[in-house]
């Protein structure tokens, strides 16, 4: 093996060849395209690149490559290292909060899926649990943030998971288990597996739209919302009442396609779970209660105190989501009796990865915001009528958000915004209409691709995807529907109802 050979075989690992040499093809294109061609375009084509890492997550975890793309846009001046710093700092509190909200998570498992596993096995239509997960994940995330409600899912998932997964590999409760393996699996129990992952994609990917349908409706759901809100000076309950006329009907829509696809078993949805596995969580949630202890009981109690004081932190924003999340460290450790600092490490493996790939994300958006790839679109808003304006900010913060970070694109619209209000070009009523136009079109059609939502990016990257298959295409596959009418729906509201329930609340 020669010098060469090595360091091709080095570079990105196990990837496939022809993965290999896309990125080293993208990484070849890109300064010819900055310095021969044209920066605009260079930029557009770096972001389609990135969004390729993506959709090649279960390929290659997105870092690397993704870290690769964003360090070459450096070296050649497609942004700079001060204005990445600058997108990190503004972006500070979700860093926080994957860091420790998520690892938080991880230290009220037993918890989690104790309860979890009640609902599981208490609700037996299939429908009526995906209504469960997807109508508890909008209402937790109007009051908590996304991400956490996301990391609650992806925990109670990978418990029920592990839980077959050694079953079915023939192996005891108790014994340790690889889940990313599957060599033991027995040949009579495979179907059952697959019908299982089928089953746990889709409960995901119902939670996961909830945390959008939740997220849009009130002020704390989502970060760009608090920016929104701050910009329009509008408290709580205001912000909730201005986008209602919006966001309610986008609810009961949503909800209204849970069901639909699940009783006719659409995009890959409707697959109930496997009476096997149903067996075995019984007898699961039987011995683990048998072998429950005195200390045990205490744990569960103290994590549900804990529970109570995430929530109330949580709602009342006592602290940063990130801070909070600490407190959660160290209460859940210091009551359960965790003091090991390798039992606490593993805690932090789910979240750093991503963490790490969020702030490469960070360094895409500095170079969209260098480049101004998005100024064509936003001047062609900006310059469009009165009657067409609020479709046209709908729509172009959906699309944008679909391919881009919706907190920076809500930015760029609301300041844009502002400005047009401050300089006399339109109306305090105006502006109002077209805060909750850019809030919606952030929030609900940004559901199209894993990189609209941090959220649906953490479950991707998550450790539970590759377990359950859920690969880019497929979670586009699945979120089709939802894309649909969400966007549908709030479009009709933004043009029609609007306006009109607007004027009939009172607020013009």
């Amino acid at each position: 093996m020669n010098i060469a050979t090595a360091v091709f075989r080095n570079f990105l690992g196990s990837s496939a060849n022809w993965y290999k040499v896309t990125i080293i093809g993208f990484l070849i294109l890109n300064p010819i395209l900055f310095f021969a061609v044209d920066p605009f375009v260079a930029g557009w084509v770096l972001v389609a690149e990135f969004i390729f890492t993506l959709a090649m997550a279960l390929k290659c975890y997105p870092l690397q490559p993704g870290g690769l793309l964003a360090l070459e846009a450096v070296v050649i001046g497609m942004t700079s290292p001060q204005h990445i710093s600058e997108e990190i700092m503004s972006n500070f509190e979700v860093i926080l909060l994957l860091m420790f909200m998520v690892a938080g998570i991880y230290f009220m498992k037993q918890l989690l899926l104790f309860v979890f596993t009640k609902l599981l096995l208490s609700i037996r239509s299939k429908i009526a649990l995906s209504l469960a997960f997807c109508l508890s994940a909008a209402f937790l995330s109007a009051f908590l943030d996304a991400l956490t409600v996301v990391a609650v899912i992806i925990s109670v998932g990978i418990g029920f998971y592990g839980v077959y997964h050694k079953v079915a590999s023939g192996l005891e409760i108790s014994d340790s288990n690889d889940m990313k393996d599957d060599k033991n699996i027995q040949a009579h129990n495979q179907e059952t597996l697959d019908k299982f992952r089928a089953f746990l994609r889709s409960l995901m990917m119902h939670a996961a739209v909830g945390t959008a349908l939740g997220g849009v409706m009130t002020l704390v759901g989502e970060p760009q919302n608090l920016i929104i809100a701050e910009s329009a000076k509008w408290h709580f309950l205001e912000f909730f009442l201005r986008m209602a006329p919006v966001t309610v009907p986008t609810l009961i829509f949503g909800l209204a396609t849970c069901i639909f696809v699940e009783k006719f078993r659409l995009f890959g949805y409707g697959e109930a779970l496997p009476a096997q596995v149903l067996e075995v969580l019984q007898d699961y949630n039987q011995c683990t209660e048998e072998k429950m202890t005195k200390r045990d009981r205490v744990r569960l109690y103290t994590q549900g105190l804990i529970g109570v004081w995430l929530i109330l932190g949580l709602a009342f924003h006592l602290a940063d989501v990130g801070l909070i999340g600490l407190t959660i460290i160290v209460l859940a450790t210091a009551f359960c009796g965790i003091t090991d600092e390798h039992q606490i490490g593993r805690a932090f493996q789910e979240a750093l990865p991503f963490t790490a790939l969020l702030v490469v994300f960070f360094s895409v958006v500095a170079v969209i915001i260098d480049q101004h790839l998005f100024a064509p679109i936003i001047h062609y808003v900006l310059a469009a009528d009165k009657e067409a304006q609020l479709v046209l900010f709908y729509l172009f913060n959906g699309i944008l958000s679909a391919i881009s970070d919706n907190v920076f694109v809500a930015t760029v619209y609301i300041n844009e915004a502002k400005n047009a209000l401050l300089q006399g070009a339109i109306s305090r009523e105006q502006f109002d209409l077209l805060a909750v136009a850019i809030n919606t079109g952030t929030n609900l059609p940004s559901v199209a691709t894993p990189n609209g939502q941090a959220a649906f990016l953490f479950l991707l990257t998550s450790s539970i995807a590759p377990l359950i298959r859920l690969s880019y295409g497929r979670m586009v596959y699945m979120a089709l529907p939802y894309t649909i009418v969400l966007s549908t729906v709030g479009l009709v509201c933004v043009k029609y109802v609007l306006p009109t329930l607007t004027v009939a609340m009172g607020f013009h």
